[in-house]
């Protein structure tokens, strides 16, 4: 690999979330944009074409070096991968709903749902799968909803036009969070036990679908 190449193996694994490309070609001014993405293809080839566990994989808005989705069981199963706090059946739902339907607001989704959906859109906002879009022009002008870069990171998604059919959504929400089969490389440090997990903020029970 060149010399670009290899600077930007190295900031891609020491960071823990996918780098955009207008971060990395900040690592070194005198490339060009083309010469960046040269480099990028010249390391996702080498990690496919050489053999190795890991692959480069473009997520969201950026790059990140995940694991291969043949040994994300494996790792999983010893515990060695960093798992993202679950969210609630009512809470996937409710993020199915806005990730189809947006930009979309409170009193519509609560429609569809049957229940209100205020505390479970407020969690959602705050774990940064959704933000505030725009308003709607009716009375008193509510607030729309979106998806956000984040929860097209979570999901392994370059953009919207990659979400699956609506009748795959439900699995692919109910993953690990990481991109389809891949788990996050974490740079070595010391190996910490893996903490409890937490209790679910948004546990309430799910209401059927309307």
């Amino acid at each position: 690999m060149n010399s670009l190449a290899k600077l930007l193996e190295a900031a891609l694994f020491a960071s823990p979330r996918p780098i955009p490309g207008e971060e990395l070609a900040a690592l070194d001014p005198e490339a060009s944009p083309a010469a960046v993405q040269a480099a990028l293809e010249e390391l996702r080839e080498h990690y496919d074409v050489d053999g190795h566990g890991v692959a480069l994989v473009a997520v969201g808005e950026g790059w990140q070096i995940l694991t291969r989705p043949e040994y994300t069981e494996a790792i999983e199963r010893a515990q060695m991968a960093v798992r993202p706090q679950r969210l609630s059946a009512a809470a996937l739902e409710t993020l199915a709903i806005i990730a189809y339907r947006q930009p979309i607001g409170r009193a519509e989704v609560a429609e569809i749902r049957g229940v209100d959906v205020g505390a479970i859109i407020k969690s959602l906002h705050e774990r940064g799968l959704i933000d505030v879009v725009g308003r709607a022009e009716g009375l008193g002008r509510p607030l729309l909803y979106g998806t956000t870069a984040m929860f097209l990171e979570q999901f392994g998604l370059r953009h919207l036009e990659e979400l699956p059919r609506v009748d795959e959504l439900e699995i692919a929400l109910r993953r690990s969070g990481l991109p389809a089969g891949h788990t996050a490389v974490e740079t070595p440090p010391a190996a910490a036990a893996p903490a409890p997990e937490a209790a679910d903020p948004d546990a309430v029970e799910p209401a059927p679908t309307a």
